[in-house]
């Protein structure tokens, strides 16, 4: 038997796992293995699994649903959002008039004292999610959010925004304006708002299922607006 991991032959019998099948052990560097290890999630499940993470399920009521340990899961959902590209994927557009909506909302990571504000930015005429930025309610936050919009919104787009300072000191000041809700310039992200908070269940406001790693935090924000990014385009096309 040689370990998988440093190709050792120093390795002896540890056991067994759940179904009889003989574990072992390296003496060497300490890994557990078993022979010919099978893939026992099928892609069909992974499948299902990736859907579910798009509701707003916790994670144990997925590996319930799904019929999977809840430690599998976490491994899978970690390096699944690790994997999440964090730019934005949107329809090409020729520079004109554009106009984007944007708004900041708050969330945690490990409990409520540990704030997250999430910026977003919205075009008003596909809809699509063009700019998102996970970080403080500060000037280094909005510009995070001004960074992420691809270039040809940061070239002539319109922004409407809430009075928050931080939008005044970062976005152009011809193209930047400051309105209030009454005068409906901002519905679109407010609205959006409100289905990444129904939709992703870190960011409800009162849940057991916030997220303990800022990376799954962000991760699980990107996973949705790539999804809902797409859903737009094949419903226009």
């Amino acid at each position: 038997m040689i370990c998988p991991k440093c190709h050792s032959s120093n390795v002896v019998k540890n056991g067994s796992i759940h179904n009889h099948k003989p574990k072992f052990s390296c003496k060497d560097c300490g890994r557990q293995f078993i022979e010919k290890p099978e893939n026992r999630i099928p892609q069909e499940k992974k499948d299902l699994i990736d859907k579910l993470l798009l509701e707003r399920i916790p994670l144990a009521g997925i590996a319930r649903v799904a019929g999977v340990s809840e430690r599998w899961l976490q491994g899978y959902v970690n390096r699944k959002y690790q994997e999440v590209p964090q730019q934005v994927d949107v329809q090409k557009k020729p520079k004109g008039t554009l106009t984007i909506q944007c708004d900041e909302m708050w969330s945690f990571v490990g409990n409520k004292k540990k704030k997250q504000w999430v910026w977003l930015a919205i075009d008003k005429g596909t809809g699509e999610v063009v700019g998102v930025f996970v970080g403080d309610r500060s000037q280094k936050g909005a510009q995070g959010l001004w960074d992420s919009l691809p270039p040809v919104y940061r070239q002539c787009a319109v922004c409407h925004t809430d009075f928050w300072e931080a939008y005044q000191v970062i976005f152009p000041t011809k193209r930047h304006r400051a309105v209030g809700k009454e005068t409906g310039l901002t519905n679109k992200i407010e609205r959006f708002n409100c289905t990444l908070r129904q939709r992703v269940s870190r960011l409800v406001r009162r849940t057991l299922s916030f997220s303990k790693k800022i990376e799954n935090h962000i991760g699980a924000i990107w996973y949705f607006v790539h999804h809902y990014n797409k859903t737009l385009s094949i419903a226009t096309a």
